[in-house]
């Protein structure tokens, strides 16, 4: 079950996970807009507040429509948008989703997505009741693989030309997390 009547908050000892609202869309933007962020990311930065502010929306809808849940990262106290997480390509049927997220630069290297990321999966698993979590990575992109590796995630293969970007086809790399392996803690 994904859609319920008020949207989950999820608290860490540092961080605030809520609900996407069109005042993070400046920040949102500006995260899009970081080569860095988006250097793996599959998408092309924003150009201007409104293609961040459809992204919100889709974020809001895709919860709406129980197709998938999507929070914003903050700072507890704080509540600026530093990042987003979440599920998407929900399949009820299967208990099953793919994860997604990113974080604005200032904030790696500091363990935020690992606390994010950890809190989420547990939501997946108990709330929603997945099986399975999958998540399509750039084969490239070491510190995401080895944050999911870190989290108990197996590497099942690579999808060739799986996702078409601006530079054409790339291939992904499939990796997944099921609820009979899941570990507590990282």
């Amino acid at each position: 079950m994904i859609n319920q009547q008020k949207f989950p908050i999820i608290e860490t000892a540092r961080l605030k996970l809520r609900r996407p609202l069109q005042k993070d869309a400046i920040a949102l933007l500006e995260a899009t807009q970081d080569e860095a962020v988006m250097k793996y990311y599959g998408m092309a930065p924003f150009v201007n507040k409104v293609e961040a502010l459809a992204e919100i929306n889709w974020f809001n809808k895709i919860y709406s429509q129980a197709e998938g849940i999507r929070w914003v990262i903050t700072e507890k106290g704080v509540g600026n948008y530093i990042g987003d997480i979440g599920f998407h390509n929900y399949v009820k049927a299967h208990s099953r989703s793919e994860i997604g997220f990113k974080l604005t630069k200032v904030f790696w290297n500091k363990g935020i997505m690992t606390e994010a990321l950890e809190q989420v999966l547990e939501y997946g698993f108990m709330v929603m009741q997945l099986n399975r979590i999958e998540a399509v990575v750039d084969p490239e992109n070491a510190a995401c693989l080895c944050l999911l590796k870190k989290a108990g995630f197996v590497e099942e293969g690579i999808l060739r030309e799986y996702e078409h970007e601006e530079k054409g086809y790339v291939d992904v790399v499939m990796l997944s997390l099921l609820k009979k392996d899941r570990q507590v803690s990282f």
